[in-house]
């Protein structure tokens, strides 16, 4: 298949998927919170942030099926792929061993680590002990997910993501409705990770039939994969630094309803970063593809077009954001977490500047030149952490926005428009030039109806809300289909066809 025609359906697979994950949880988060309360909602976000350290058991050996699938399918080479997927599915059998014994040791100490209330103490340790065997459980799965994407399938990933984000929803809208609690929302969206990791298996199977056993488990394949993947694991640790320990700097210093008014004010942040990263994450089997081949002038190409697209979907979504987030607050939860709005915009503007240039790690890490990047954000993860702790009892929530926030802005303005502009020998004021002046005046006319709509009503209900999303929304998709028509060179090709088409109409 065209590598464009791939790209483009992988992005619309990712999309679609995206948009129903996104909708359902829109709408699900402000039911499970009400029905559950700020205490149960703010344990319910600490487990699966604390279980999201358990990520760092992964070793990179996720990232490193994914950039070999993609490196050895491209070359051909079947044998190699058998060892891969055999010997991954050993050493994650073996790490989920570990995760196993690990759940059942903190689940013990869970009282003595966080501030949770006695009423809540057994629901805590019960949810952890589900989440945690639910994520042992899925290591060896996410091999599977890992060759799809690997061999650029997305769409099946997202297929069976769809059908299990409508049926969450659906069971937890019961269970909550039927006096259902926390454990029962627990077992259900573990209940169907695992379901779905396992349809993934059966696809993967199917689009690649190799032998499994442990005959084909290979001493040089692991260490291959430990070799790449343990610059990856030292991202993951910095990952877990960076995005994962508010919530748990929250619950040691604070408490767990705390927990619930940054999760709201985050979570916004949080959907821009699905869209986008959603998107970028076909570049790195991309990257990998091109590498491999040896056509290093792509790669810069692929820099430069694909953080603008990353920039084009993360701009909008931010100015939007900055002047609609009270409103959007209001009508999604409602107004007494209004206060949350002071962390939306703290986190906004610096994960905007990262999110603009996702392309750039996701290159990395297709090259497998992702070693300084481990680097980097390792610092930046125990910058974070330090701002947090340090500014956590001056100013509260409020001070683990900004420890996170300045670490974060130092790593986009900075270090990752400079490497990745030597890396690829091209010039950095080109670079900026190509990949971000244009979404920045494409959003110009946008930011000036949503500023001029704040002086027409200021929306207090989602129909509002949606009237100015709709105008600001369609303003942009102008601009968008204007710059398309007559700038990329697709848009002019399609738009010479159309002109033809009419003169041969009107003239026929």
């Amino acid at each position: 298949m065209n590598l464009k025609v791939q790209a483009a359906r992988n992005i619309l697979s990712n999309w679609s998927g995206l948009l129903v994950n996104m909708v359902v949880g829109f709408f699900l988060a402000p039911f499970i919170l009400h029905r559950l309360g700020d205490v149960a909602f703010g344990l319910y976000v600490l487990v699966f942030s604390l279980t999201g350290y358990y990520g760092l058991f992964d070793f990179g050996i996720r990232s490193s099926v994914l950039r070999y699938v993609a490196k050895f399918a491209a070359g051909g080479e079947k044998e190699r792929l058998a060892q891969l997927i055999s010997t991954s599915l050993f050493s994650y059998c073996a790490i989920a061993v570990l995760a196993l014994l690990a759940t059942g040791v903190i689940s013990f100490f869970v009282d003595y680590i966080f501030k949770i209330p006695p009423g809540f103490l057994s629901t805590a340790r019960i949810v952890f002990l589900i989440v945690g065997t639910g994520i042992a459980l899925g290591f060896p799965l996410s091999v599977f997910a890992g060759i799809l994407q690997g061999l650029q399938n997305f769409h099946w990933i997202n297929v069976s993501q769809i059908v299990s984000s409508l049926l969450r929803a659906l069971l937890i809208v019961v269970a909550l409705e039927h006096r259902g609690g926390l454990i029962s929302v627990a077992l259900i969206v573990v209940s169907l990770n695992l379901l779905c990791s396992v349809s993934y298996g059966f696809i993967a199977f199917r689009l690649l039939p190799l032998p499994v056993s442990l005959r084909l488990v290979d001493r040089s394949t692991f260490r291959m994969i430990i070799s790449y993947g343990a610059v990856t694991f030292v991202i993951g640790v910095a990952e877990g630094l960076r995005f994962q320990s508010d919530a748990a700097v929250i619950g040691i210093f604070l408490s767990s309803a705390a927990i619930t008014y940054f999760s709201v004010g985050s979570k916004l942040v949080d959907y821009i970063t699905q869209v986008v990263q959603s998107m970028a994450q076909i570049f790195v089997p991309m990257s990998s593809h091109f590498d491999a081949v040896g056509e290093p002038e792509r790669l810069g190409k692929i820099l430069i077009l694909g953080n603008r697209a990353c920039a084009l979907l993360a701009f909008p979504m931010c100015a939007g954001l900055i002047l609609l987030g009270k409103p959007i607050i209001e009508a999604w939860v409602g107004a007494q977490y209004l206060s949350s709005y002071s962390i939306l915009l703290l986190l906004i503007v610096p994960k905007t500047l990262y999110l603009a240039q996702a392309t750039s790690t996701k290159i990395l890490f297709g090259m497998g030149r992702h070693r300084p990047l481990a680097v980097v954000l390792l610092l930046e993860g125990s910058a974070n952490l330090i701002l947090s702790i340090a500014l956590i009892r001056p100013y509260g929530i409020n001070g683990v926005a900004v420890g996170t926030a300045i670490p974060l802005a130092c790593t986009s303005l900075i270090f990752l428009p400079l490497h990745l502009c030597r890396l690829l020998n091209l010039p950095l004021t080109s670079f900026l030039k190509q990949a971000y002046l244009t979404p920045l005046a494409l959003c110009t006319p946008m930011v000036a109806v949503l500023i001029f709509l704040r002086y027409v009503f200021v929306p207090h209900s989602l129909v509002q809300l949606l009237i100015q999303v709709a105008l600001a929304g369609l303003v942009y998709g102008i601009g968008l289909l204007w710059f398309f028509v007559t700038k990329e060179p697709a848009g002019v090709a399609w738009r010479m066809r159309f002109q033809d088409y009419l003169h041969h109409v009107i003239t026929r």
